[in-house]
C-alpha cells in the first residue's frame, strides 16, 4: 500500500500556526514536505488555513481554526527510530530531540528505559507531544510514525475496550504487541494497558491507559479522518464511531471513548487543492450546513450544478 494512499490521516487543529507548524515539522523530519495550501473563507472561524504535508513520507493534515482546542499530550506520536532502516539512527533521534526541544518541554527525558535504548517523551513549541524512540529492530517493522491515545480520567482502564471496538469497526486490522500493568504500579490498575499497539487500514496505531493525574483529555485539537471512497462507506464509518450527536458538524463526530474522527469524501484534498475560488466558496458553503456528509451535494456544489 502506498503510504499516499493512506485511508487514516492525523488531522492537527491550531488556533492560526497551521502553516507555520507543518513547516517546522518538515524542517525536522527527513523525506518531509508540504503539498498543499488551500485558505477557505467564510467559515465560522474567518478564514482558514487548510496544510496538507508529509513527514517521513506519511501524510498529516492541519488546519487554522480559531483558539477552540487545544493540542494535549493525550494523543501524541511514538516515531519509530529503526537501526535496520536507518544507518545513523542514534545520531538522528538526538538531532530531532534538540529541534523538538526549542521552546518545548521534555515530559520524559531523552534517556535509556528498560524497554529502549534511547527514548524521551517531548511536547513542542506548539504542544504536540511526540515519543521518539530508537527501536529494536526485531519482529515485525513498525512505521516511522505511530499515534498514540492515553486514556487517562474516565476513560483510563478502556484502553483494550476500545482497541477492540476499533478492530472490529475497521478494515484490515491486525493486533500487535500487548504490555499490561503489573501489581504495585499504582495509581495504575494491575492489569490494564501500559502498552499495545494495533494496525488499522495499515495503519499502526498504539494505545495505554494512565491513571496518573492529568489536566488533559481527548479532544477535537487532533482527529483522524477516515477517507471513504463512497457514500455506502461514509454512512458505515459514520454510523459505527458517531457516539455524540452534539459533536457531529462538518464532517466530524466524536466516538464513545472521546476520540475526534473526521469521515470524509477520498475526493475532498482535490477538490480542495484543485478548486477554483468558486469552487471553494460553494464546496465550503455546502459542508458548514452538513453533519454528516452527502457526497452527491458536495459534488453538486463543486460543479455549480
Amino acid at each position: 500500500m502506498s503510504k499516499l494512499n493512506q485511508k487514516i490521516v492525523p488531522h492537527l487543529w491550531y488556533d492560526k500556526e497551521a502553516k507555520e507548524a507543518a513547516e517546522f515539522y518538515a524542517s525536522i523530519f527527513p523525506d518531509s514536505k508540504i503539498t498543499d495550501v488551500t485558505t477557505i473563507h467564510d467559515t465560522p472561524s474567518g478564514d482558514s488555513d487548510i496544510v496538507t504535508f508529509e513527514l517521513w513520507g506519511q501524510k498529516f493534515m492541519a488546519i487554522s481554526a480559531g483558539p477552540y482546542f487545544k493540542i494535549n499530550p493525550s494523543v501524541s506520536f511514538i516515531v519509530n527510530f529503526d537501526p535496520s532502516r536507518e544507518k545513523d539512527a542514534s545520531e538522528k533521534i538526538n538531532e530531532v530531540w534538540n529541534k523538538l526541544s526549542d521552546g518545548g518541554t521534555a515530559l520524559m527525558p531523552l534517556d535509556k528505559y528498560p524497554f529502549s535504548e534511547k527514548y524521551g517523551w517531548i511536547q513542542d513549541k506548539y504542544g504536540l507531544s511526540w515519543q521518539l524512540i530508537l527501536t529494536n529492530p526485531e519482529g515485525e517493522e513498525r512505521p516511522t510514525f505511530m499515534p498514540s491515545l492515553m486514556f487517562v480520567g474516565d476513560q483510563c482502564g478502556n484502553a483494550e475496550e476500545a482497541i477492540n471496538f476499533y478492530l472490529s469497526v475497521f478494515k484490515n486490522t491486525k493486533k500487535g504487541h500487548i504490555a499490561r500493568y503489573p501489581n504495585a504500579m499504582e495509581p495504575d490498575k494491575e492489569g490494564t494497558i501500559m502498552f499495545a499497539d494495533f494496525s488499522l487500514e495499515y495503519q499502526w496505531f498504539a494505545a495505554m491507559d494512565s491513571a496518573h493525574e492529568h489536566k488533559f483529555n481527548f479532544n477535537e485539537a487532533i482527529s483522524f479522518m477516515v477517507y471513504c471512497d463512497t457514500q455506502e462507506e461514509i454512512d458505515y464509518y459514520w454510523e459505527r464511531l458517531s457516539a455524540v450527536p452534539e459533536a457531529e458538524q462538518c464532517g466530524w463526530l466524536k466516538d464513545q471513548f472521546g476520540v475526534s474522527w473526521q469521515i470524509v469524501p477520498s475526493e475532498m484534498d482535490e477538490m480542495m487543492s484543485k478548486g477554483t475560488p468558486e469552487q471553494l466558496e460553494r464546496l465550503t458553503k455546502a459542508f458548514l450546513t452538513m453533519k454528516k456528509f452527502d457526497l452527491a451535494e458536495l459534488q453538486k456544489a463543486y460543479k455549480g450544478s
